[in-house]
């Protein structure tokens, strides 16, 4: 059974359904990474607003140490606004990636079937050569073994001359028929020759 067109375009709709579903991973994974590094970030900013609050107590700035409480009141802020973001977003990456996974295998598997399918196509012409070649040459074995037979029967035919009843041999030629039964082809031959 040859590989259907329905087969194909089943394997080219797998390959843009994975296509399409590793885009949408590569999307949630990008989007996954920048709310990390806007954590990182304001991870980062609380920690120059408490460096801020303690520089200012060794100088006594005021303004400084409002500063630094204001940064590390916001970093907190926006550290907790991230952390139920970002949570979901690595549940969406997991759905993606095993959405993805799935596609990769449905592709896969389309690939296989579209292999196998060849694979056995290939296994059936070759065995239809096969049987064409072995036919062709019993064939010609047939026919080689005709021409063989049709070179043999001639001979057999003249040694057998007299049992038929529309002999058309004259005498001499019957006395020599006669006595020449029982003798082999290649003695008749040799006597022939011996003759001649």
């Amino acid at each position: 059974m040859a590989v259907s067109r329905a087969l194909r375009r089943l394997l080219r709709i797998r390959i843009l359904q994975e296509e399409q579903s590793r885009l949408a991973l590569e999307s949630a994974l990008g989007e996954l990474h920048r709310l990390e590094h806007a954590l990182a970030a304001t991870f980062e900013r609380g920690r120059r607003g408490r460096s801020l609050v303690q520089s200012s107590i060794q100088t006594g700035q005021l303004m400084d140490r409002l500063a630094g409480f204001e940064e590390t009141r916001s970093a907190g802020l926006h550290a907790a606004a991230l952390g139920p973001r970002i949570d979901a977003m690595g549940v969406e990456v997991s759905e993606r990636r095993e959405d993805f996974l799935l596609k990769r295998v449905e592709r896969r598997q389309a690939e296989t079937l579209i292999q196998e399918t060849e694979a056995r196509d290939a296994i059936v012409d070759g065995r239809r050569g096969q049987q064409t070649l072995d036919d062709w040459y019993s064939s010609r074995l047939y026919r080689d073994g005709d021409k063989e037979s049709a070179d043999i029967e001639p001979a057999v035919s003249i040694l057998h001359e007299d049992s038929h009843p529309s002999n058309a041999v004259s005498e001499p030629a019957a006395e020599n028929d006669s006595s020449d039964r029982g003798k082999t082809l290649g003695e008749i031959h040799i006597e022939g020759i011996r003759a001649s």
